[in-house]
């Protein structure tokens, strides 16, 4: 199998989800990674259960497709080792806060001076400059410090969690691919690297385009449940009689007329008066014609009805069924001890073939020595750093 980026050799040194989630994208896609973690304080998503044959299956998931180079950052010997690697593996990711790896000698500068095309990616909550700069996050800070959780949610309750982390991959882990594949197309031409600057918050108030291209041209300050998408309008996820959710979506005229129709209630098909006052009244008598019938009768109504409406689905339900079944998205992998994981398949689908990493995430230091002999350190010198906790094996 030919990977589209199997030309890419990536040092990984990202940990959780947001870097790891990006270079599982890389890897499915053929790009080389090796992620180093420090043996005294290694990913955190190593402990997540469920634990399976000795790893946990949401490390095994999110670190597929890489090798594991379990290797004390802060050792003289791990300079020697960076150094090495660096003149190969040309692109480094990392997301530590703005600082730390320079005063261990692997920032940017530091590793330009011996690689000058290198491609060098800094991942962060708030970005390198600022005065956030140094400040612990997480998705539900960024989501917060963005303005979008302002005008989320409900106005009686205000804004709500989500069941996936949205800052951190949709803004953290794709603005990265975004980034690094972007610089290594620049240097192909220029053999020039860069060094690139993603802040997760950054990249969360940009997804905002809608509301806040509004706001930045004199529109009044967005509020939850005062816009179409946002609650404001039948736009909205309604109770149905069993304590299920239907998502109803019908926004373009076409398809709500073709909702109303199916519900029985055309009373707002001859009101033009799309008042908020009295696009929540209509609401209200949606919520309540919904809410007197189970989600299986809603599915049947709208089975063959094309109005974007959609049940709320388990878990469950989403895998076993259309669209998800039919697109292959469901994937064994093996360990490094032959057995499968099931997991999640790469999303992304050519009409070449669908690419995917073939291992599953392995226990930490697995690859050490093969790495370390491929940059020309023999036997004796590796015992020697084993020997030295520089390099560990779980």
């Amino acid at each position: 199998m030919s990977y589209p980026l199997k030309n890419l050799k990536i040092l990984d040194f990202t940990y959780l989800l947001p870097g790891p989630y990006g270079t599982m994208i890389l890897a499915d896609l053929g790009a080389d990674i090796i992620k180093v973690e420090n043996p005294n304080n290694p990913d955190m998503l190593r402990m997540l259960p469920p634990i399976v044959n000795g790893i946990s299956a949401v490390y095994a998931h999110i670190n597929r497709g890489k090798k594991s180079l379990a290797l004390d950052l802060k050792s003289p010997e791990a300079k020697d080792i960076i150094y090495k690697l660096i003149k190969d593996y040309d692109i480094v990711i990392e997301q530590f806060r703005p600082g730390v790896l320079e005063k261990l000698g692997f920032g940017y500068n530091d590793l330009k001076n011996i690689n000058s095309s290198i491609i060098y990616c800094s991942l962060s909550g708030y970005g390198q400059t600022g005065t956030y700069a140094q400040r612990a996050g997480h998705d539900i800070n960024y989501m917060a410090l963005s303005g979008v959780d302002s005008f989320s949610g409900k106005k009686t309750t205000g804004p709500s969690l989500h069941g996936i982390q949205i800052a951190d991959i949709a803004s953290g882990a794709k603005n990265m691919i975004i980034g690094i594949l972007a610089a290594y197309i620049k240097r192909q031409s220029t053999g020039q690297g860069d060094h690139i600057d993603i802040s997760i918050t950054d990249g969360v108030f940009a997804m905002s385009a809608f509301t806040t291209a509004a706001y930045l041209e004199g529109e009044t300050l967005p509020q939850p449940e005062t816009q179409m998408l946002n609650g404001g309008g039948i736009y909205d996820y309604y109770a149905t009689s069993d304590g299920r959710y239907l998502s109803v979506g019908p926004i373009e005229p076409k398809f709500f007329q073709s909702f109303c129709q199916a519900i029985g209630y055309t009373d707002i098909l001859r009101n033009v008066d799309f008042s908020p006052e009295t696009v929540q009244r209509h609401k209200k008598k949606i919520a309540a014609i919904i809410a007197s019938q189970p989600l299986s009768h809603w599915i049947t109504v709208f089975s063959n009805v094309d109005a974007c409406i959609e049940p709320v689905r388990t878990l469950e339900e989403a895998v076993a069924n259309p669209p998800l079944s039919e697109r292959d998205m469901i994937v064994s992998i093996t360990d490094d001890k032959g057995s499968k994981f099931k997991q999640i398949g790469n999303p992304i689908k050519f009409s070449s073939q669908n690419y995917i990493a073939q291992s599953a995430g392995v226990p930490l230091g697995y690859n050490n020595d093969e790495i370390l002999q491929s940059i020309g350190y023999n036997e004796h010198t590796i015992k020697k750093l084993y020997k030295n906790s520089v390099i560990v094996k779980s």
